[in-house]
Protein backbone atom coordinates (compact mmCIF):
# COMPACT_ATOMS: atom_id res chain seq x y z
CA UNK A 1 0.00 0.00 0.00
CA UNK A 2 1.19 3.29 -0.25
CA UNK A 3 1.49 5.54 3.24
CA UNK A 4 3.19 8.72 4.23
CA UNK A 5 5.46 7.20 6.36
CA UNK A 6 7.17 8.84 9.33
CA UNK A 7 11.07 8.12 7.92
CA UNK A 8 14.21 9.47 10.12
CA UNK A 9 12.53 12.80 11.25
CA UNK A 10 10.58 13.83 7.91
CA UNK A 11 7.76 12.60 6.12
CA UNK A 12 8.17 10.54 2.69
CA UNK A 13 5.62 8.92 0.67
CA UNK A 14 6.60 5.20 -0.43
CA UNK A 15 5.27 1.66 -0.29
CA UNK A 16 4.20 -0.21 3.32
CA UNK A 17 3.09 -3.73 3.84
CA UNK A 18 -0.55 -3.99 3.86
CA UNK A 19 -1.10 -5.02 7.27
CA UNK A 20 -2.70 -8.46 7.61
CA UNK A 21 -5.77 -8.59 10.38
CA UNK A 22 -4.72 -11.68 13.17
CA UNK A 23 -6.98 -13.25 15.13
CA UNK A 24 -10.25 -10.89 16.27
CA UNK A 25 -8.58 -8.12 14.19
CA UNK A 26 -10.21 -6.34 10.58
CA UNK A 27 -8.44 -5.20 7.60
CA UNK A 28 -9.98 -1.58 6.63
CA UNK A 29 -9.15 1.07 4.33
CA UNK A 30 -8.56 4.24 5.24
CA UNK A 31 -10.97 6.92 4.23
CA UNK A 32 -9.73 9.91 5.77
CA UNK A 33 -7.34 10.74 8.85
CA UNK A 34 -6.81 13.87 10.39
CA UNK A 35 -3.14 15.14 11.48
CA UNK A 36 -2.73 15.68 15.49
CA UNK A 37 0.03 17.72 16.94
CA UNK A 38 0.97 14.70 18.98
CA UNK A 39 1.76 13.35 15.25
CA UNK A 40 4.01 16.91 14.30
CA UNK A 41 5.92 16.03 17.94
CA UNK A 42 6.65 12.10 17.85
CA UNK A 43 8.18 13.14 14.07
CA UNK A 44 10.24 15.43 15.32
CA UNK A 45 11.01 14.79 18.80
CA UNK A 46 10.12 10.77 18.76
CA UNK A 47 13.91 9.67 20.50
CA UNK A 48 12.69 11.93 23.46
CA UNK A 49 9.27 11.05 23.46
CA UNK A 50 10.30 7.33 23.04
CA UNK A 51 12.08 8.08 26.41
CA UNK A 52 9.73 9.64 28.37
CA UNK A 53 6.91 7.02 27.28
CA UNK A 54 9.31 4.42 28.45
CA UNK A 55 9.46 6.06 31.96
CA UNK A 56 5.89 7.31 32.30
CA UNK A 57 4.42 3.92 31.25
CA UNK A 58 2.69 5.74 28.33
CA UNK A 59 1.20 4.67 24.81
CA UNK A 60 4.21 5.22 22.30
CA UNK A 61 6.08 1.89 21.18
CA UNK A 62 7.45 2.70 18.17
CA UNK A 63 11.55 2.61 17.71
CA UNK A 64 12.12 6.09 15.32
CA UNK A 65 14.78 4.63 13.57
CA UNK A 66 12.00 2.60 11.76
CA UNK A 67 9.57 3.35 9.53
CA UNK A 68 5.96 4.49 11.09
CA UNK A 69 2.94 5.22 9.41
CA UNK A 70 1.11 8.02 11.79
CA UNK A 71 -2.22 8.72 12.35
CA UNK A 72 -5.04 8.16 15.09
CA UNK A 73 -8.10 10.15 14.22
CA UNK A 74 -10.19 8.48 11.38
CA UNK A 75 -12.32 6.98 9.58
CA UNK A 76 -12.43 4.01 7.91
CA UNK A 77 -14.26 1.49 5.68
CA UNK A 78 -14.61 -2.51 6.10
CA UNK A 79 -12.35 -4.70 3.92
CA UNK A 80 -12.36 -8.04 5.24
CA UNK A 81 -12.05 -9.98 8.53
CA UNK A 82 -9.21 -12.07 10.02
CA UNK A 83 -9.92 -15.31 11.82
CA UNK A 84 -11.61 -15.76 15.08
CA UNK A 85 -14.27 -12.30 14.22
CA UNK A 86 -18.24 -12.15 14.91
CA UNK A 87 -18.11 -10.56 10.98
CA UNK A 88 -21.69 -8.54 12.50
CA UNK A 89 -20.68 -5.12 10.27
CA UNK A 90 -21.22 -5.42 6.58
CA UNK A 91 -17.88 -5.27 4.11
CA UNK A 92 -17.91 -1.77 2.85
CA UNK A 93 -19.64 -0.31 6.14
CA UNK A 94 -17.96 2.98 7.27
CA UNK A 95 -16.46 2.65 11.46
CA UNK A 96 -14.41 4.21 13.66
CA UNK A 97 -12.68 2.96 16.35
CA UNK A 98 -10.00 4.08 19.23
CA UNK A 99 -6.63 3.67 17.89
CA UNK A 100 -5.29 0.42 19.93
CA UNK A 101 -5.18 -3.19 19.16
CA UNK A 102 -5.52 -5.30 22.02
CA UNK A 103 -3.37 -8.86 22.33
CA UNK A 104 -1.60 -11.25 24.76
CA UNK A 105 1.17 -8.84 24.87
CA UNK A 106 -0.79 -5.66 26.04
CA UNK A 107 -1.86 -2.92 23.99
CA UNK A 108 0.00 -1.76 20.84
CA UNK A 109 -1.28 1.95 19.59
CA UNK A 110 -2.09 2.67 16.08
CA UNK A 111 -0.07 4.84 14.46
CA UNK A 112 2.14 4.96 17.21
CA UNK A 113 3.97 1.61 16.74
CA UNK A 114 5.84 0.25 13.64
CA UNK A 115 3.84 -2.81 13.46
CA UNK A 116 0.28 -0.74 13.79
CA UNK A 117 0.00 1.33 10.76
CA UNK A 118 -2.24 4.61 11.12
CA UNK A 119 -4.61 6.45 9.45
CA UNK A 120 -1.81 7.59 7.01
CA UNK A 121 -1.56 4.67 5.20
CA UNK A 122 -4.32 3.54 2.63
CA UNK A 123 -5.34 0.04 4.87
CA UNK A 124 -5.08 -0.64 8.66
CA UNK A 125 -5.85 -3.45 11.09
CA UNK A 126 -8.24 -2.70 13.23
CA UNK A 127 -9.98 -4.32 16.38
CA UNK A 128 -13.30 -6.10 15.92
CA UNK A 129 -14.53 -5.38 19.27
CA UNK A 130 -13.83 -1.85 19.01
CA UNK A 131 -15.07 -1.04 15.49
CA UNK A 132 -18.30 1.59 16.12
CA UNK A 133 -20.48 2.01 12.61
CA UNK A 134 -20.82 5.42 11.40
CA UNK A 135 -24.08 6.39 11.36
CA UNK A 136 -26.27 6.81 7.69
CA UNK A 137 -25.86 10.17 6.54
CA UNK A 138 -22.74 11.20 8.47
CA UNK A 139 -19.91 11.93 6.09
CA UNK A 140 -16.28 10.03 6.92
CA UNK A 141 -14.41 13.50 7.57
CA UNK A 142 -17.10 14.36 10.41
CA UNK A 143 -16.39 10.97 11.65
CA UNK A 144 -12.94 11.16 11.47
CA UNK A 145 -13.19 14.10 14.05
CA UNK A 146 -14.69 11.79 16.74
CA UNK A 147 -11.21 10.62 18.40
CA UNK A 148 -10.46 14.50 19.14
CA UNK A 149 -13.55 15.40 20.00
CA UNK A 150 -13.82 12.85 22.46
CA UNK A 151 -10.54 14.32 24.40
CA UNK A 152 -12.40 16.98 25.18
CA UNK A 153 -15.41 14.93 26.21
CA UNK A 154 -12.99 13.09 28.62
CA UNK A 155 -11.74 15.96 30.01
CA UNK A 156 -14.82 17.95 30.81
CA UNK A 157 -16.12 14.89 32.31
CA UNK A 158 -12.93 14.16 34.61
CA UNK A 159 -13.69 18.57 36.06
CA UNK A 160 -16.17 17.39 37.37
CA UNK A 161 -18.01 20.95 37.07
CA UNK A 162 -19.67 22.52 39.73
CA UNK A 163 -22.87 23.93 39.53
CA UNK A 164 -22.94 27.48 37.96
CA UNK A 165 -19.56 27.41 37.42
CA UNK A 166 -17.35 29.68 35.03
CA UNK A 167 -14.81 28.66 33.06
CA UNK A 168 -11.82 29.66 31.47
CA UNK A 169 -10.04 27.39 28.33
CA UNK A 170 -6.68 29.05 27.69
CA UNK A 171 -5.33 27.76 24.39
CA UNK A 172 -8.12 27.38 21.07
CA UNK A 173 -6.29 24.60 19.07
CA UNK A 174 -7.53 21.09 18.02
CA UNK A 175 -7.58 20.48 22.06
CA UNK A 176 -8.94 23.70 23.25
CA UNK A 177 -11.79 23.65 20.51
CA UNK A 178 -12.60 20.06 21.92
CA UNK A 179 -12.86 21.34 25.39
CA UNK A 180 -14.98 24.35 24.38
CA UNK A 181 -17.67 21.81 23.00
CA UNK A 182 -17.62 19.58 25.31
CA UNK A 183 -18.51 22.04 27.89
CA UNK A 184 -21.48 23.52 26.07
CA UNK A 185 -22.52 19.94 25.73
CA UNK A 186 -22.24 19.26 29.47
CA UNK A 187 -24.49 22.67 29.84
CA UNK A 188 -21.87 25.04 30.71
CA UNK A 189 -23.13 28.53 30.90
CA UNK A 190 -19.90 30.96 31.25
CA UNK A 191 -17.10 30.12 29.17
CA UNK A 192 -14.51 32.46 28.22
CA UNK A 193 -11.66 31.60 25.73
CA UNK A 194 -8.33 32.52 25.56
CA UNK A 195 -5.85 32.97 22.31
CA UNK A 196 -3.24 34.93 20.31
CA UNK A 197 -5.24 33.86 16.89
CA UNK A 198 -7.92 35.81 15.46
CA UNK A 199 -8.95 32.39 13.11
CA UNK A 200 -8.90 30.75 17.04
CA UNK A 201 -10.61 32.89 19.18
CA UNK A 202 -13.49 32.82 16.20
CA UNK A 203 -13.59 29.33 16.12
CA UNK A 204 -13.96 29.35 19.72
CA UNK A 205 -17.12 31.36 19.89
CA UNK A 206 -18.55 29.17 16.76
CA UNK A 207 -17.92 26.16 18.93
CA UNK A 208 -20.03 28.32 22.00
CA UNK A 209 -17.65 30.31 23.69
CA UNK A 210 -19.76 33.24 25.28
CA UNK A 211 -16.59 35.50 24.33
CA UNK A 212 -12.74 35.05 23.25
CA UNK A 213 -10.27 37.07 24.55
CA UNK A 214 -6.38 38.11 22.87
CA UNK A 215 -4.05 37.93 25.67
CA UNK A 216 -1.84 40.29 23.96
CA UNK A 217 -4.48 42.97 24.48
CA UNK A 218 -6.34 42.34 28.30
CA UNK A 219 -6.29 39.71 30.95
CA UNK A 220 -8.19 36.67 30.51
CA UNK A 221 -8.51 36.12 34.11
CA UNK A 222 -9.70 39.77 34.44
CA UNK A 223 -12.37 38.94 32.24
CA UNK A 224 -12.88 35.85 33.72
CA UNK A 225 -13.13 37.46 37.14
CA UNK A 226 -15.93 39.86 35.93
CA UNK A 227 -17.86 36.74 34.68
CA UNK A 228 -17.60 34.88 37.84
CA UNK A 229 -18.56 37.34 40.42
CA UNK A 230 -21.63 36.66 42.65
CA UNK A 231 -23.69 38.00 45.28
CA UNK A 232 -21.30 37.58 48.49
CA UNK A 233 -24.00 35.65 50.23
CA UNK A 234 -24.17 33.33 47.20
CA UNK A 235 -20.24 32.70 47.59
CA UNK A 236 -18.75 29.60 49.49
CA UNK A 237 -16.81 30.06 52.25
CA UNK A 238 -12.87 30.04 52.47
CA UNK A 239 -9.93 31.05 54.34
CA UNK A 240 -9.81 34.58 56.20
CA UNK A 241 -6.21 34.57 53.98
CA UNK A 242 -7.92 34.60 51.16
CA UNK A 243 -8.95 38.14 49.92
CA UNK A 244 -10.50 39.41 47.09
CA UNK A 245 -14.28 39.58 45.31
CA UNK A 246 -17.11 36.52 45.98
CA UNK A 247 -16.80 34.36 43.27
CA UNK A 248 -19.04 32.04 41.44
CA UNK A 249 -17.08 28.08 40.87
CA UNK A 250 -13.98 28.74 38.60
CA UNK A 251 -12.51 26.04 36.75
CA UNK A 252 -9.34 26.47 33.81
CA UNK A 253 -8.65 24.39 30.99
CA UNK A 254 -4.99 24.68 29.97
CA UNK A 255 -4.82 23.66 26.45
CA UNK A 256 -1.52 24.65 25.24
CA UNK A 257 0.79 22.00 26.45
CA UNK A 258 3.67 24.80 26.75
CA UNK A 259 6.25 25.35 29.13
CA UNK A 260 4.98 28.17 31.05
CA UNK A 261 1.64 28.27 30.58
CA UNK A 262 0.76 25.98 33.74
CA UNK A 263 2.49 28.80 35.62
CA UNK A 264 0.95 31.57 34.55
CA UNK A 265 -2.70 29.94 34.97
CA UNK A 266 -1.87 29.15 38.65
CA UNK A 267 -0.49 33.10 38.96
CA UNK A 268 -4.07 34.08 37.39
CA UNK A 269 -6.52 31.60 38.81
CA UNK A 270 -8.72 32.99 42.11
CA UNK A 271 -8.67 31.22 45.07
CA UNK A 272 -10.45 27.85 45.11
CA UNK A 273 -10.32 27.35 41.32
CA UNK A 274 -10.35 23.85 39.89
CA UNK A 275 -7.26 24.13 37.11
CA UNK A 276 -7.71 21.12 34.69
CA UNK A 277 -4.58 19.83 32.62
CA UNK A 278 -5.40 18.95 28.83
CA UNK A 279 -2.31 20.07 27.12
CA UNK A 280 0.43 17.91 26.67
CA UNK A 281 3.41 19.44 27.58
CA UNK A 282 6.59 17.11 26.38
CA UNK A 283 9.34 19.33 28.44
CA UNK A 284 10.56 20.06 31.92
CA UNK A 285 8.16 22.57 33.48
CA UNK A 286 8.69 24.75 36.12
CA UNK A 287 6.38 26.65 38.54
CA UNK A 288 5.98 28.31 41.94
CA UNK A 289 4.28 25.99 44.39
CA UNK A 290 2.98 28.69 46.80
CA UNK A 291 0.36 29.92 44.33
CA UNK A 292 -1.60 26.83 44.23
CA UNK A 293 -0.64 26.31 47.59
CA UNK A 294 -2.10 29.94 48.84
CA UNK A 295 -5.39 29.87 46.70
CA UNK A 296 -5.78 26.04 47.41
CA UNK A 297 -6.11 25.19 43.53
CA UNK A 298 -7.21 21.62 42.59
CA UNK A 299 -5.17 20.59 39.75
CA UNK A 300 -6.25 17.21 37.51
CA UNK A 301 -4.41 15.97 34.49
CA UNK A 302 -6.37 13.83 32.10
CA UNK A 303 -5.30 12.17 28.58
CA UNK A 304 -7.05 9.97 25.92
CA UNK A 305 -11.09 8.90 26.90
CA UNK A 306 -12.82 5.67 27.28
CA UNK A 307 -14.52 3.62 24.94
CA UNK A 308 -17.76 4.71 26.49
CA UNK A 309 -16.99 8.35 25.59
CA UNK A 310 -15.82 7.76 22.19
CA UNK A 311 -18.53 6.11 21.63
CA UNK A 312 -21.07 9.21 22.82
CA UNK A 313 -18.51 11.41 21.15
CA UNK A 314 -19.75 9.82 17.20
CA UNK A 315 -23.33 9.89 18.16
CA UNK A 316 -22.81 13.56 19.16
CA UNK A 317 -21.17 14.63 16.12
CA UNK A 318 -23.81 12.86 14.45
CA UNK A 319 -26.65 14.12 16.10
CA UNK A 320 -25.03 17.93 15.37
CA UNK A 321 -24.88 18.36 19.20
CA UNK A 322 -21.14 19.46 18.73
CA UNK A 323 -20.62 22.35 15.65
CA UNK A 324 -17.85 20.72 14.15
CA UNK A 325 -18.24 22.43 10.80
CA UNK A 326 -15.78 24.97 10.62
CA UNK A 327 -12.91 22.69 12.33
CA UNK A 328 -11.85 21.41 9.06
CA UNK A 329 -9.65 23.30 7.26
CA UNK A 330 -8.19 22.11 4.50
CA UNK A 331 -7.95 18.25 3.02
CA UNK A 332 -4.95 16.50 1.54
CA UNK A 333 -3.92 13.44 -0.37
CA UNK A 334 -0.31 11.71 0.82
CA UNK A 335 1.76 13.71 -1.25
CA UNK A 336 0.36 17.01 0.82
CA UNK A 337 1.09 15.66 4.12
CA UNK A 338 4.37 16.91 4.41
CA UNK A 339 3.88 20.88 3.61
CA UNK A 340 0.51 20.34 5.95
CA UNK A 341 2.87 19.51 8.79
CA UNK A 342 4.70 22.81 8.22
CA UNK A 343 1.24 24.35 7.46
CA UNK A 344 0.05 23.43 10.84
CA UNK A 345 2.72 25.64 12.73
CA UNK A 346 0.69 28.90 11.67
CA UNK A 347 -2.33 28.57 14.12
CA UNK A 348 -3.97 31.68 11.94
CA UNK A 349 -4.27 29.18 8.84
CA UNK A 350 -5.39 26.06 10.26
CA UNK A 351 -7.52 23.94 12.57
CA UNK A 352 -7.84 20.67 11.36
CA UNK A 353 -6.30 19.32 8.11
CA UNK A 354 -7.08 15.95 7.37
CA UNK A 355 -5.62 13.36 5.02
CA UNK A 356 -7.36 11.27 2.25
CA UNK A 357 -4.48 8.43 0.96
CA UNK A 358 -6.35 7.62 -2.02
CA UNK A 359 -6.48 11.23 -3.72
CA UNK A 360 -4.93 11.60 -7.19
CA UNK A 361 -1.75 14.02 -5.34
CA UNK A 362 0.25 10.77 -3.88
Amino acid sequence: MRAAIARRGKIVVDDFPTPEPGAGEVLVRTRVCGICGSDIHALHHGRRLLGLMRRAGGFFTADPDLDLVPGHEFCAEVVDYGPSTQRQIPVGSLVCSQPALVGAAGIEPVGFSNHAPGGYGQYMKLMEGLLLPVPNGLSAEHAALTEPMAVGVHAVARAELPRGAAVLVVGCGPVGLAVIGALKLAGAQQVIAADFSPKRRALAEAMGADAAVDPAVSSPYERFQDLAQVDPTQAAPRPIWQSGPSLRPQVIFECVGVPGVLASVFEGAEAGARVVVVGVCMEQDHFEPIYAINKEIDVRFVFGHSQDEFTATLRHIAEGDLPIDGLITAKVGLGGVAAAFEALAEPDDHAKILIDPWADDS
